[in-house]
């Protein structure tokens, strides 16, 4: 089979070289906005987008843009750069027009946001890695990366990306290995929450962190110093950045912890089944309109935020690759009940859970964990979907 990695470090890139990944990201973010807007232009005239690669495409308004008098500053950029722009605009349309994936349209990309970023294609061409050093077109030269690891595969493509005041590079490998087998024999149903991140069928908890709750008062006293400083400003400029410091910092924790459980839950496990949850859907907000006002604004608001602040979705992501390197499979069943209902009872109540974290059926008189209880059901249905293909409609 063919696995493609990423292996991501720490760049280091001197004051002149740090300047120049700005203009070239300030570049791409330019070229990917004014084409959204040119597209968004003519489907609201009732015209299609054109087709990257098609004669006439979006690939060549880059050379017209850079004929232009006021976007000649192009021509200071690197066109492979901008090319990998529209190609990833282009897919980020294709993905929208897909209805099955339920994608967002695509956005237009602010200064100083985590989308700051470009790609180096061909890497074997155009770059190289010595010791820990990485040469980069662009007039960029060597730049310096803290390699805190081996690097397999065949080396692709690299993005440079900016997070906070730091700069990252992540090598995008390719490399073709003998059908993994996992080295388990088990299968595990796990149940994702808010009071507790992971229950297990088996019994085993993996406690919330919540990053985003932990630094959120001191988030909230950043912003608030920033709301009276002048736009612009060099002091407003400071403040800006120290909250793009905190908000890298709650990433980083975030991102941290979440590959660490995945990696242990993988590790032990053949078989993984987890709920097919709408993370989309279940954080919208209760808002409502001016005509319908929502119930429980706030209520609802604080729940989005620690279910989004959890990262549900991108644990998800992680299990299924990580368990496909290892050879095991994630089974994604439905979660309607699994916390109502003991899977050796037919009685199905919301009675069953007493409170948050405890269930005890009024029927048998089971006793557990709630959660652990739904992590036992969602195994069974796991079992049950692999067996005989069953699965309940949501």
């Amino acid at each position: 089979m063919i696995i493609r990695r990423a292996f991501k470090f720490k760049l280091e890139p001197n004051d002149e070289q740090s300047a120049r990944l700005r203009v070239l990201c300030g570049h791409s973010r330019f070229v990917w906005n004014n084409a959204l807007a040119e597209c968004n232009r003519m489907l609201k005239a009732g015209e299609g987008i054109p087709s990257y690669y098609r004669y006439g495409g979006t690939a060549s308004w880059i050379g017209h843009w850079k004929e232009q008098e006021d976007t000649s500053f192009l021509k200071e950029g690197y066109t492979d750069c901008y090319q990998q722009k529209l190609k990833d605009l282009a897919t980020a349309w294709s993905r929208y027009f897909d209805k099955s994936l339920q994608a967002e349209r695509p956005r237009f990309k602010r200064k100083g946001k985590k989308s700051d970023s470009i790609r180096f294609v061909n890497f074997n061409k155009y770059c190289a890695i010595e010791g820990r050093r990485v040469k980069l077109p662009a007039k960029l030269g060597f730049v310096k990366f803290r390699k805190s690891k081996n690097i397999t595969g065949e080396i692709r493509s690299c993005t440079l990306s900016c997070a906070g005041d730091n700069w990252w590079i992540s090598f995008q490998t390719k490399e073709e290995v003998a059908d993994p087998v996992h080295t388990s024999k088990t299968a595990i149903g796990i149940d994702v929450g808010i009071a507790k991140f992971v229950a297990q069928s088996d019994g085993v908890i993996f406690k919330a962190i919540s990053p985003f709750r932990k630094y959120q008062d001191r988030l909230a006293k950043e912003q608030r110093k920033l709301s009276k400083k002048k736009k612009f400003s060099c002091n407003w400029r400071k403040q800006k950045a120290k909250i793009r410091k905190i908000h890298s910092k709650i990433a980083s924790i975030r991102r941290d912890y979440l590959h660490k459980t995945s990696a242990e839950i993988s590790k032990n496990h053949a078989m993984i089944a987890i709920e097919d949850l709408r993370i989309k859907n279940m954080s919208k907000s209760a808002k409502g309109t001016v005509e319908k006002p929502g119930k429980n604004v706030k209520a609802k608001s604080g729940l989005n935020k620690s279910i989004l602040d959890q990262g549900w979705y991108e644990f998800r992501r992680q299990l299924e690759y990580k368990q496909l390197w290892r050879g095991g499979i994630v089974v994604a069943v439905n979660p309607a009940y699994t916390s109502q209902a003991y899977p050796k009872c037919p009685t199905v109540s919301a009675d069953n859970r007493l409170t948050q974290a405890d269930f005890k059926c009024i029927n048998c008189g089971y006793e557990n964990n709630a959660d652990v209880v739904g992590a036992i059901n969602i195994l069974e249905r796991g079992h049950r979907f692999l067996a005989c293909g069953e699965q309940l409609d949501h």
